[in-house]
């Protein structure tokens, strides 16, 4: 099976589409696995207080994953314009150099996010009743996050190659891997949360060996594993943090966002804290196609700027963001079609606060899913201009626009009586994404100017 596309040759709208489509895929397959993880711990776990202390780790959780997917990004896009550019040796060391950023950077998060668990959920306002779950479900996931390092850096190298297919694969098979082992460990061995979390570092070490075998296989590649071509290349060590390490605190500035959006909520009445880990989940169907298109933006304008293809970088920029508009569209509607259905299944029939959380998640989703397309057009415009090697300047955007902003919101807006309730607490997300997208394209125009300077081509 052909898994690779050539990004830098023929015609491009349909083939974003090709590319996107598995990363979509493997998105959605994660979210259906997140989901059966919250239905299994919330309808068969027997504790009342399962989904709510799986829910108050959501913030914390994101924060990390967001983290190590940002300073991936970094070897996203070093190693596609190297490929672009046809250096193979360059790929080879890249990729190597990045898979050991990857399992350090793992093991060093794993051992923070251990200590720091129990202070940033206190800190967060975590219910008392909640917090020991919490706890206990966070520590384990901690055991899994070089796995997870691991996964998420190596199909980055796939995805920078032109082959978004393979990830898509791996994620199927470990996903259900992991909604076995959830049912086995719930429901068979009569755990709760201690079970879903363990089902899912299995699950994520999976992957992460599956992942790295199949590199290893592709001998005859120049971004194939192997023993005998390893090497730690300080200087692309360099330009992959100097990429990377902006990109990971632009990601982790919208988990910290939603770690004081957490602490918000838990100010409000128990089903508020109850529905945001249902809105989490059904809302994050359109950030997978937010995220798709960021990492279809960044591989292909990587490849044509290592090709130096200044043209095919602009109509990239411009069907990618059509593409990511169109789609993101899409699923919110499907969604909201179907959203209490959908937030029916998340929810014990025996529970005393069913209608009060199912009218909640209502009123979150409904302002979020219809305003979705602006925040996937904010997160496309960001990765094309990383694309090009312009990382901090996102970040600093997103620092203002997106952090600074609602911790204002939050701490001075939000606690006036009129606004202390969950719309009024929600409205900040599109709000800032406008902005955010706004000063993002002018950011966009001045580093696509630029480039084309260092290009020294003519249009």
């Amino acid at each position: 099976m052909k898994t690779k596309l050539s990004l830098t040759e023929g015609p491009i709208f349909f083939k974003i589409f090709r590319f996107a489509l598995p990363i979509i895929l493997a998105g959605l397959l994660q979210i259906c696995y997140t989901m059966a993880d919250n239905i299994v711990v919330g309808k068969f776990s027997g504790d009342v207080n399962a989904l709510g202390s799986v829910g108050s780790t959501n913030a914390l959780n994101n924060l990390t994953t967001q983290l190590l997917l940002g300073l991936s990004a970094g070897a996203s896009v070093v190693i596609s314009q190297y490929y672009g550019a046809k250096r193979e040796k360059d790929v080879s060391k890249a990729v190597h150099t990045s898979l050991t950023v990857a399992l350090l950077g793992g093991i060093f998060f794993a051992i923070v996010g251990l200590f720091i668990s129990y202070p940033v959920l206190k800190a967060m306002g975590t219910k008392p009743e909640l917090i020991d779950g919490a706890l206990l479900y966070f520590r384990i996931i901690c055991i899994g996050i070089p796995a997870s390092a691991v996964y998420n850096y190596s199909a980055a190298i796939l995805r920078s190659v032109g082959d978004s297919k393979s990830p898509l694969f791996i994620l199927g098979g470990s996903g259900l891997l992991n909604v076995i082992l959830n049912l086995i460990f719930v429901i068979g061995f009569d755990m709760t949360v201690d079970g879903v979390a363990l089902a899912t570092i299995i699950s994520q070490y999976a992957s992460a060996i599956l992942v790295l075998l199949l590199l290893i296989t592709r001998r005859n590649e120049c971004y194939s594993v192997s023993r005998k071509k390893y090497c730690f290349d300080v200087t692309i060590f360099k330009r992959i943090l100097r990429i990377g390490i902006p990109a990971g605190i632009q990601s982790s500035i919208f988990g910290l966002s939603n770690v004081l959006m957490t602490s918000a909520i838990n100010t409000l009445p128990i089903e508020a804290i109850k529905a945001q880990p249902i809105q989490t989940n059904i809302d994050a169907v359109t950030a997978t196609c937010c995220g798709a298109f960021s990492s279809t933006a960044m591989t292909f304008i990587g490849q044509n700027y290592g090709a130096r293809n200044y043209k095919r970088i602009k109509k990239c920029f411009s069907l990618c963001l059509l593409w990511a508009v169109l789609i993101t569209a899409l699923f919110g509607l499907i969604e909201l079609l179907f959203l209490e259905e959908i937030t029916l299944a998340f929810i014990d029939a025996n529970d005393p606060y069913k209608d009060a959380v199912v009218a909640t998640v209502k009123t979150m989703c409904t302002l979020l899913l219809s305003t979705y397309f602006i925040g996937s057009t904010m997160d496309t415009i960001s990765a094309a201009i990383k694309a090009l090697g312009y990382s901090i300047s996102p970040m600093l955007l997103s620092l203002v626009c997106i952090c600074g902003i609602r911790i204002i919101w939050i701490y001075t807006v939000f606690p006036m009586p009129e606004f202390n309730t969950v719309l009024g607490l929600f409205v900040i997300y599109p709000s800032t994404w406008l902005l955010s997208a706004i000063g993002l394209f002018c950011l966009w125009l001045y580093a696509l100017r630029k480039t084309k300077k260092q290009l020294n081509i003519s249009e």
